[in-house]
């Protein structure tokens, strides 16, 4: 279900910047739901995993965090120096990625095999605080996006998750940079 995903992040994106965020919540909800489902599906039934699917489940967060955190800072729900925080950090994971594939993928290094989810060459292990960044920075979201509906919105605890949620991002960029070379499984030289 990455591309639900993905469907679901610019019109996120859209009622947000419109301030129709009771309806964002409700679909922030239903996207939070079915990425559980598509999560559970994919670890309980074998066949139901793809290379394809793997390749873009992660990829579908990142546009969608993304999207969310871009929209919430032009409704001012979250301050502007925290997303470019969380982009740059994500801009930075994916350049890392982008290079692991180049230096992973054996010659002859075409366009065609380099995006070929089936030559899956290494994979990007989280590391522990970035999951719990992930956990944070999608409770952020659901604070914020809650925050107009029930009148929250110049919260001493909404400020306290901003902190919370750069405190983590900034550690497992660093975590990402000081392991290094264990957050990476190289699982097939092709």
């Amino acid at each position: 279900l990455p591309g639900l995903k993905m469907g679901l992040a610019p019109v996120l994106g859209y009622l947000i910047v419109e301030e129709n965020f009771n309806v964002a919540l409700g679909v922030f909800v239903l996207a939070g739901v079915t990425d559980l489902l598509d999560g559970f599906i994919a670890r309980n039934w074998a066949n139901q995993k793809s290379a394809l699917g793997s390749a873009l489940d992660p990829l579908a967060d990142k546009i969608l965090i993304s999207v969310l955190y871009v929209s919430l800072t032009c409704a001012n729900l979250i301050p502007v120096s925290l997303t470019s925080m969380i982009i740059l950090r994500d801009v930075a994971l994916i350049a890392a990625v982008f290079y692991v594939r180049y230096k992973t993928l054996s010659p002859p290094r075409t366009l065609s095999r380099y995006f070929n989810p089936c030559y899956a060459t290494a994979q990007l292990k989280p590391t522990f605080i970035s999951k719990m960044n992930t956990a944070v920075q999608l409770i952020l979201v659901a604070a914020s996006l809650a925050a107009p509906v029930f009148n929250y919105v110049d919260s001493i605890y909404l400020q306290t998750l901003w902190c919370i949620t750069a405190f983590t991002t900034v550690t497992s960029a660093y975590s990402y940079y000081y392991y290094g070379r264990k957050t990476v499984q190289v699982i097939n030289n092709k």
